[in-house]
């Protein structure tokens, strides 16, 4: 029986955070009132649900996270590191790279977690309802989501008549979470060979043209995507202390 691995990805120049991100690795933006880095409160969230064996996805300023979290004896994981390849890029060459370089195995259930993305939901509840519903796939959804912009509504002249300000979407949201079972990037690893691949663009289509059991797990717990200078400037610390203080509970440094 294969293993729970986590995948964190924490690899990307963080281009929409700029000019932060010339001096800093994405995932090691200071956070909420203590400032503590964002990948921190990945990295507790994970040992919060027990999943213990993490790969760091790393490539554009590595030695900022390798140096902070080291091995990981201090979060209460074991935390190993694979750096991104020169010729396959994006969050899907992320993954197959990590494959090829054996990170995990074809028997392995895998979480992917998107570096840059604040949640406290529940992973146990994740894990096992992919494990549940045997699916090869599952994403991570968010119910409720509130658009940033207000939108528009039009008559067939043009004419706007009328703004609905923040609406929140009917379906829901994926939000940087995902569960692949080990075999699935096995096969994208001997299938695959663009340049650039994207992980929620390409190889979860594909794998629904497929036909393949891909499942979404819908919550509604606090979820916050932190990936650009605009979000970033908007997250409140005092909003973080209700939804992510039980991390800080936990026996850690």
């Amino acid at each position: 029986m294969g293993k729970e691995r986590t995948l964190v990805l924490c690899g990307g120049e963080g281009k929409r955070l700029r000019p932060i991100t010339f001096y800093l690795q994405k995932t090691m933006i200071p956070i909420g009132r203590s400032q503590r880095p964002l990948l921190e409160y990945i990295i507790r969230l994970l040992k919060h649900h027990k999943l213990t064996d993490v790969t760091l996805l790393v490539n554009y300023k590595a030695n900022q996270i390798k140096n902070f979290f080291e091995e990981g004896k201090r979060f209460g994981v074991q935390i190993s590191y694979v750096h991104d390849s020169e010729t396959m890029q994006g969050t899907g060459g992320s993954v197959i790279n990590a494959y090829r370089k054996q990170a995990f195995s074809d028997d392995d259930t895998i979480l992917v977690y998107y570096g840059d993305i604040l949640t406290n939901m529940n992973l146990r509840k994740l894990t096992d309802f992919h494990k549940e519903k045997g699916a090869v796939a599952t994403v991570a959804l968010a119910s409720g989501f509130t658009v940033r912009v207000g939108l528009a509504d039009l008559d067939g002249e043009g004419r706007i008549v009328g703004f609905t300000e923040k609406p929140q979407l009917e379906k829901p949201v994926s939000v940087g979470v995902l569960i692949l079972k080990g075999e699935t990037l096995r096969d994208a690893a001997e299938t695959m060979n663009a340049r650039t691949i994207d992980l929620m663009g390409e190889i979860v289509p594909n794998l629904i043209r497929m036909g393949q059991p891909v499942y979404g797990f819908v919550f509604r717990d606090f979820w916050y995507d932190v990936g650009s200078i605009e979000a970033y400037e908007k997250l409140d610390a005092q909003s973080l202390e209700k939804p992510m203080s039980f991390l800080f509970q936990d026996n850690l440094g």
